[in-house]
């Protein structure tokens, strides 16, 4: 049995995203495990705003590095990284975006990050372990306290941006800095968590440390929110219409929320038998629209499975995209230019609304490359969807790994006739889809547990605590 410990959990980045739910459901499971954490985080916004720390984080114990007068400072045209509290950097390159990516931040840029995350350790009691979520600025500053073990989880993001930068692929300014710096904190770790042995691999290849260092331990599923619950006919339409008629958040190249929007006939018409009143399949993406993602490419898929199978197809429902982001071509752009019907944006939810959308699908369909591990297709399991990924990255680690019991497909990276395939098959045996969404219920419940990954990770932080 694990000794009960206490952490101090850190995310750089104001929550939105995988890791911010990950660290939400880890740190209140080790709660539960009797472990005693503390976790500091990044934060936008006043209390109610999602992005709010306190308020996404509700019932943890949290303390926060509050980067709103920098986002305003960067809306009134100033540097928000010149600001006492400047916004945190990101791992993505994105243009007229307040966080630039890391590797564009020079050295006096970096020691302004360090500093305010140094002075928020400093307030907080010394842990008996610091878990950091992510190679970040953040590392810098645990070292205030260099007896205490420190444990490094590594999301994924990270390494692709070193990754790119080892290989070339960028023309930051100071790229081989960030390098550097983000190698050698991993290197001082006395432990790294990869969340998948696609992620393993690729952190001993960049970061040059030993495998027996790192933990693979898979991101969980909170299974008291993601069940199998499916909503009547009525009440399914009733929060479709919610969702994209009534209180619309989809968004198009402009970035405002609601600029994308339906009717109450054009939603009728996807969602339903028009003439049975039953409720169609529907196909559903969730996440950020980040070049990775793949989105695009989703929507052209769509568009070639809806010529082949015509109005037959399920409508295909892209939940997400945080307001203004996105790399590469934007979705929306793209389903107009093909004038592909059957496409839907619902935009930026919570995850309240997220587990209900889930119960309204049929089939997650997420064709991103590389992906480091993918909550959403876990989530999507735990709800009983069967679901579509790419062989690469974290989705093979879960997907179809029970022989003769698959639980979606994996289909080959960025093959648009691949994903056509795919999704032409789960459209067109919706019995077979079904048993799929029931198979992977099973492996959840079986592996997936977020109370089971805990205590996995409680027993990390005595390990690590007792031969620190």
């Amino acid at each position: 049995m694990a000794m009960e410990t206490s952490v101090v959990m850190t995310l750089a980045f104001y929550p939105r995203g995988g890791s911010a739910q990950v660290a939400r459901y880890l740190a209140s499971a080790l709660g539960q495990c009797g472990t005693s954490v503390t976790l500091c985080s990044g934060s936008l916004g006043p209390e109610g705003s999602e992005t709010n720390a306190r308020t996404f984080f509700a019932g943890l114990n949290v303390e926060s590095v509050d980067f709103t007068a920098a986002v305003d400072a960067f809306a009134e045209g100033r540097d928000p990284m010149a600001v006492e509290v400047p916004i945190h950097p990101s791992f993505e390159d994105r243009p007229d975006v307040p966080d630039r990516v890391f590797a564009d931040l020079d050295e006096d840029e970096y020691r302004s990050q360090v500093a305010p995350w140094s002075d928020l350790i400093g307030r907080v009691e010394t842990p008996d372990v610091y878990h950091v979520h992510h190679l970040t600025h953040v590392n810098e500053a645990v070292r205030v306290h260099d007896q205490v073990p420190v444990i490094v989880h590594l999301h994924g993001t990270e390494l692709k941006m070193l990754s790119a930068i080892r290989d070339g692929m960028s023309t930051w300014a100071h790229a081989d800095a960030w390098s550097k710096r983000l190698i050698a904190a991993a290197r001082r770790a006395d432990r790294l968590i990869s969340i998948s042995p696609a992620d393993r691999d690729l952190a001993v290849d960049l970061l040059g440390v030993s495998p027996e260092v790192i933990e693979i331990v898979p991101n969980g599923v909170d299974l008291t929110r993601f069940s199998v619950e499916p909503l009547a006919v009525d009440d399914r339409m009733a929060r479709w219409t919610e969702w994209l008629v009534d209180e619309p958040r989809g968004w198009d190249e402009s970035g405002v929320v609601g600029s994308v929007a339906y009717t109450h006939a054009q939603v009728r018409g996807a969602f339903t038998h028009l003439e049975s009143g039953e409720a169609l399949p529907v196909f559903l993406f969730v996440g950020r629209f980040l070049h990775f993602k793949r989105v695009p490419l989703l929507v052209r898929a769509y568009a070639a499975a809806r010529e082949a199978l015509g109005s037959a197809t399920p409508p295909l429902v892209i939940w997400g995209g945080h307001p203004g982001e996105w790399e590469g071509d934007h979705p929306h752009a793209v389903a107009a230019e093909l004038g592909v019907e059957g496409v839907f944006f619902a935009g930026w939810r919570g995850h309240d609304d997220l587990s209900v959308a889930l119960n309204c699908a049929d089939a997650l369909v997420a064709p991103s490359v590389d992906e480091p591990f993918g909550q959403v297709y876990l989530e999507a399991m735990a709800s009983g969807l069967a679901v579509i990924g790419t062989q690469s990255g974290g989705p093979p680690s879960f997907i179809n790994t029970d022989p003769g019991r698959p639980d979606g497909w994996l289909v080959e990276p960025d093959s648009q006739a691949a994903l056509t395939e795919a999704l032409i098959a789960a459209a067109g045996d919706m019995t077979d889809t079904r048993t799929r969404g029931r198979n992977g219920r099973s492996v959840i419940e079986r592996d997936y547990d977020w109370l089971h990954i805990a205590e996995r990770v409680a027993r990390i932080y005595s390990d690590v605590a007792a031969n620190g």
